[in-house]
């Protein structure tokens, strides 16, 4: 990558500012050495969340509550975030968050659990979006609950699908990155689905529900 295009990355990824109260939270996940998505993700997400007037969401994986803040502050004044996470511990740093950020405690629904035990007691076509930055192992599997949680026009969307780089590097690599690649592939080619991959952060992918 040119210098040029590095400084326009920089650039993009700092363009959104973030608040005391997300540096907050971000600070409990290098803590706790969680991944947390980049400023410039965080942004993206917020404008999806807005451009689907989003009313409903689900997220798998909280983490400390960075993701949440950003869809809460994309999403309608009366949505619901359902934001799902194995480590209970995580889930109240995200709550103090979300209390800082000053959204009311019904805004969101903390349901703490494995992903895949949970999702399957989500309403059908109930969601106008889901975020999924969990287990990369258990992508292909989030994306078979979403088409089935999504309304139609909802999004899907899965962060870090880079993978550092990782996801087009030719060399041997992981079965984590080899799920990814089978998830970039999975989402290009189902029809139910019209795709993108922004280069934000460490990838974000994205589709629509036709």
């Amino acid at each position: 990558m040119t210098g040029n295009r590095q400084t326009s990355w920089a650039f993009s990824d700092a363009y959104v500012a973030e608040d005391e109260v997300l540096r907050w939270a971000r600070d409990r996940a290098r803590e706790a050495g969680l991944r947390s998505v980049s400023p410039g993700t965080g942004s993206a997400l917020r404008l999806l969340a807005a451009s689907v007037d989003a009313k409903a969401v689900a997220e798998i994986g909280t983490g400390t509550g960075v993701s949440g803040i950003h869809l809460l502050h994309g999403m309608r004044a009366d949505g619901v975030l359902t934001t799902v996470d194995p480590e209970p511990e995580h889930q109240s740093f995200a709550r103090q968050a979300f209390r800082a950020s000053g959204f009311a405690s019904n805004r969101a629904r903390f349901i703490p659990g494995r992903a895949l035990d949970v999702l399957p007691r989500l309403a059908d076509a109930g969601y106008d979006l889901v975020f999924c930055d969990g287990d990369r192992l258990e992508f292909l599997d989030y994306l078979a609950e979403s088409l089935r949680l999504l309304r139609p026009g909802g999004l899907v969307v899965f962060e870090g699908v880079f993978a550092n780089g990782r996801t087009v590097d030719s060399g041997p690599q992981p079965t984590e990155v080899l799920r990814l690649r089978e998830l970039l592939r999975a989402v290009r080619e189902t029809q139910e689905l019209v795709p993108s991959l922004l280069p934000v952060g460490d990838g974000l992918l994205c589709a629509v529900k036709r």
